[in-house]
């Protein structure tokens, strides 16, 4: 029988529901968006000038926090200071996230030690859902940084008497293996691909019906790797979403492996429509959009993420009262055009990851104003023969590549022995699109 989400005893508490109800739940969220646009206006610059318009006290319900205009990841890199609702010395955790696009200026976040503290406590319940007392946790992430996502997680696992294998991320497959194994690791939270090379070197093995739960955050997660990680350890394996901007923490899936259950009490999700920026109802999927609730460094109001996700209709048969919101699989921009068709990443990840020899890979599209490429480059398990054909033949296979006519397809198999060079967790896997001109 499945266990309910402990999310929602946790947001009870929070929000001073002792049986959680929907309704309730939405009033209290109502209060605190009220109260983040006053904390917003008051104190932060940038908001004080973006919502002059607006008053808190107009906001009566969510079809009204609606018409509050958008926050965009720009307007941080071009304004980050601005943004901060407290003293310098109140913040004690900036991160620098470098962006793309035309200025490529870095997006500054800051954090206040009770921000921090709001994600240790959303890692302390939602870790409930897959670890509990006597668990080892080897944590494949960024830790030696105080108020680091590792260093946090070590923290709340710790509160939960769980105990924590800080270890980083995984540039040595047979190492972090090794390590697992002489540890007694349990469970493992990481990178995707980091953990699925793990689990593809040729000692993974050493690791079926130890490791009974994977945790996997920091990017996009393919379908095709949970499946190889089950295959492999005879494992659970659950997603965890959740972006910097919003604290690290967003949503975890329970042991249904649903959608994700939100932070509702710290956090305020919307799916609007990517073009017009409208409201979408459950079962649409557009881009998620998130207020802070809680937050009182930098609080960030209806932030555009550029993540496509939907609502979920109807309760999750753990049968929370919290909303389940669809497993993320494609951004706004990863939909690349070629010829008449597209093609996007979650696509070539269910076709490259169902590969056993596949470890990760990059991918370009280049166009000359003449001809159009698609070039997969491969990083694959060492020592393990791979079907080069095979992997075209099943990529040529997408929908979207049928009539395209390319003139040229090239498939190349990197010789980078260096697992982080393709990622190393500070950034997403993206299509990288390469126009080339002629003079």
């Amino acid at each position: 029988m499945l266990t309910k989400s402990p999310l929602e005893a946790w947001i009870a508490g929070k929000t001073g529901c002792p049986q959680l109800v929907r309704e309730q739940l939405e009033q209290y969220q109502l209060k605190q968006l009220r109260n983040t646009v006053r904390l917003a206006k008051a104190k932060s610059p940038f908001y004080r000038s973006r919502l002059a318009g607006f008053a808190a006290e107009e906001i009566q319900d969510f079809a009204g926090f609606a018409r509050l205009p958008f926050t965009y990841p720009r307007d941080i890199s071009e304004n980050s200071l601005r943004f901060v609702c407290t003293g310098q010395a109140d913040i004690t955790r900036i991160v620098t996230l470098q962006t793309s696009g035309t200025t490529g200026r870095p997006k500054r976040l800051y954090f206040t030690k009770m921000d921090q503290e709001l994600t240790i406590d959303f890692f302390h319940h939602g870790m409930r859902s897959l670890t509990g007392p006597d668990d080892r946790i080897l944590i494949l992430l960024p830790w030696q940084t105080p108020g680091s996502v590792g260093d946090l997680l070590k923290t709340a696992l710790r509160r939960m008497k769980v105990h924590p294998l800080p270890y980083g991320p995984v540039s040595d497959p047979q190492a972090a293996v090794s390590f697992a194994q002489k540890s007694g690791a349990t469970a493992i939270v990481g990178i995707p691909v980091q953990v699925l090379a793990m689990a593809r070197h040729p000692q993974g093995h050493l690791l079926r019906n130890k490791i009974k739960n994977v945790l996997l955050s920091t990017d996009y997660v393919p379908q095709a790797i949970c499946r190889a990680l089950e295959a492999a350890w005879g494992c659970a394996v659950f997603q965890h979403y959740g972006m910097t901007e919003m604290g690290l923490g967003g949503g975890v899936q329970c042991g249904a492996l649903r959608g994700y259950h939100l932070r509702e009490a710290d956090l305020f999700f919307e799916i609007v429509d990517p073009v017009s920026g409208e409201t979408l109802p459950e079962g649409e999927t557009g881009e998620v959009v998130f207020t802070t609730l809680t937050r009182e460094g930098m609080p960030l109001i209806r932030y555009r993420t550029g993540d496509l996700s939907s609502f979920m209709p109807g309760r999750c048969p753990c049968g929370t009262v919290l909303r389940s919101m669809a497993v993320v699989r494609n951004r706004i921009d990863s939909f690349i055009q070629l010829g008449a068709g597209e093609i996007t990443l979650s696509a070539l990840d269910e076709k490259l990851f169902a590969f056993d020899f596949i470890l990760d890979y990059k991918a370009y599209v280049k166009n000359d104003g003449q001809q159009e490429r698609l070039q997969l480059v491969l990083k694959t398990v060492d020592g393990k023969k791979a079907d080069f054909d095979a992997v075209m033949q099943s990529v040529l296979a997408l929908p979207s590549l049928q009539d395209l006519g390319l003139h040229r397809f090239k498939l190349e198999v990197s010789e980078q022995p260096d697992l982080t060079a393709f990622t190393d967790g500070r950034a997403k896997r993206t299509i990288t699109l390469i126009r080339q001109t002629h003079a």
